[in-house]
C-alpha cells in the first residue's frame, strides 16, 4: 500500500491528520466538492483552488456514459482533461447505478444497468469499475458495493454488505499498486452494528489504504447516522484515513469530525448554491426571499468568498432571481469556502484540543439564525 497517512493530533475520537498522495498533500478533515462529470458545477478548478479544498471527486458511473474512460485516459487522464493537478477520488459507481440508472439487476458476478441518458445497456463488475478509475487516473480508487436504501431488513442489509465484501476481495485483486495512489474498501451493514463490525473486519483482512463508510445518508435520520457512526468507527484501523461517502449538512459533518471520521463529500453545497441557498455562520439562508431584494449586506460578513467580498445580498437576490449564471457561479463559490473553512476551524480545534467547545460555538451560532433584516 502506497498512501501514507499520519494521526498528527487527537481530541477525543477526532483526529487531526495529513494524506500523501501522487498528486499532493490533503489535510484531514477534509471536504472534497463533488466533480460529477469532471467538473464542479458553475466552478473553475481556480475557483474550486480558491475555497481552499484540496481534492475533488468524479463519478465512475457518469465518466463511464460520456465521454468514456478510455476517450479521458487518451487526452492523458482525468487531471489533465480537467485542469485539476491536485488529488481526485473516484467512487465506484455503484451508488449511481442504483439511484439513476434504470432496470439494474444485480448478481454475484456484476450490476446490469441501462443507461439514463440512452437507455444502453452496460454491465459493471468489480474488476470493470477498478478499470475504469485506472483510466481516469484516479489518486483514489474506491471499490464497488452494492449501497441499499434505507430503511431496510437486516436480511437485506447482509446480503448487500456480505456481497460487496466479496467485491472487495475482486477490486483489490484487480487494482494496480503505484506509488501515491490507493484504494479504499467500503464499510456497509445498514444501521446494524453486528453487521457494520463484520464488514469493518471483513475489510481489515482483505487490506485497505483507506477504509470508507458508505451505506449512509440514503434515508436513515441524523441521529441514526451518528449511532452508526459510533459503532462503526471504533472498528476502523487508527492508522488508516476514515471516509463517510455522502455527508452531508454542515451539521453532520461535525457531529461525524467527532466520531473520528476524516474525510467527506456531498453535492449540498455546489447544488445548494445553485438554487439559491447559502449556509453560513448562523445558519442558511434562501436568497430568492424577498427580504434580501434591497439588502445591501453580504452574505456572511466574517466570509471570504468572492461573493461576500464584492456583492451584497441584494445583487445576488437579483442573480438568483433572473437565473443568471453568474448567480449560481457566486452563490457555489461562496457555499464551498464556507465548508471549507469550517472543515478549517475543526482541524485548528483538534490541534489544539478544544473540539467541544468549537462544536458549542458552531450549534450556537447556527441557533441564532440569519442576520435581522434592515429596517
Amino acid at each position: 500500500m502506497t498512501l501514507r497517512f499520519s494521526v498528527r493530533a487527537q481530541d477525543g475520537a477526532a483526529r487531526l491528520g495529513r494524506l500523501e498522495t501522487a498528486h499532493g498533500a490533503i489535510d484531514t478533515p477534509a471536504f472534497m466538492p463533488v466533480g460529477t462529470a469532471a467538473t464542479v458545477k458553475a466552478m473553475t478548478p481556480e475557483m474550486v483552488a480558491e475555497t481552499g479544498a484540496q481534492i475533488i471527486l468524479g463519478n465512475t458511473y457518469h465518466l463511464m456514459l460520456r465521454p468514456t474512460a478510455e476517450r479521458i485516459a487518451k487526452l492523458g487522464g482525468l487531471h489533465k482533461f480537467m485542469n485539476w493537478p491536485g488529488p481526485i477520488l473516484t467512487d465506484s459507481g455503484g451508488f449511481q447505478v442504483m439511484s439513476l440508472a434504470q432496470l439494474n439487476k444485480v448478481t454475484e458476478h456484476s450490476v446490469t444497468f441501462q443507461s439514463h441518458i440512452d437507455g444502453a445497456r452496460y454491465e459493471l463488475t468489480p474488476e470493470r469499475s477498478i478499470e475504469i478509475q485506472h483510466l481516469l487516473d484516479s489518486t483514489i480508487t474506491m471499490q464497488l458495493d452494492e449501497c441499499v436504501k434505507l430503511p431496510t431488513t437486516t436480511k437485506r442489509a447482509a446480503e448487500a454488505m456480505r456481497l460487496s465484501l466479496r467485491w472487495a476481495a475482486r477490486s483489490k485483486a484487480a487494482f494496480k499498486p503505484r506509488e501515491g495512489y490507493g484504494l479504499f474498501g467500503i464499510v456497509q451493514g445498514g444501521t446494524d452494528a453486528a453487521l457494520r463490525e463484520e464488514s469493518a473486519k471483513g475489510l481489515i483482512a482483505t487490506g485497505f489504504d483507506g477504509y470508507a463508510i458508505g451505506g449512509l445518508a440514503v434515508g436513515e435520520t441524523q441521529e441514526e447516522m451518528f449511532a452508526t457512526l459510533d459503532v462503526t468507527t471504533p472498528h476502523l484501523p487508527q492508522d488508516k484515513p476514515r471516509y463517510l461517502m455522502g455527508v452531508g449538512k454542515p451539521s453532520d459533518l461535525v457531529g461525524a469530525v467527532m466520531r473520528g471520521v476524516d474525510m467527506f463529500d456531498c453535492v449540498l453545497p455546489t447544488r445548494s448554491g445553485r438554487t439559491g441557498q447559502a449556509f453560513t455562520r448562523r445558519g442558511s439562508i434562501n436568497i430568492r426571499n424577498a427580504r434580501h431584494a434591497e439588502d445591501p449586506r453580504p452574505l456572511d460578513e466574517h466570509c471570504r468568498c468572492p461573493a461576500c467580498r464584492n456583492y451584497s445580498r441584494a445583487y445576488l437576490h437579483h442573480l438568483v432571481r433572473s437565473d443568471e449564471i453568474l448567480g449560481a457561479m457566486l452563490m457555489t463559490a461562496h457555499n464551498l469556502t464556507y465548508y471549507q473553512d469550517l472543515m478549517q476551524g475543526m482541524r485548528a480545534a483538534v490541534a489544539e484540543g478544544r473540539l467541544a467547545a468549537f462544536a458549542e460555538d458552531f450549534h450556537a451560532r447556527q441557533a441564532l439564525g440569519d442576520i435581522e433584516p434592515l429596517t
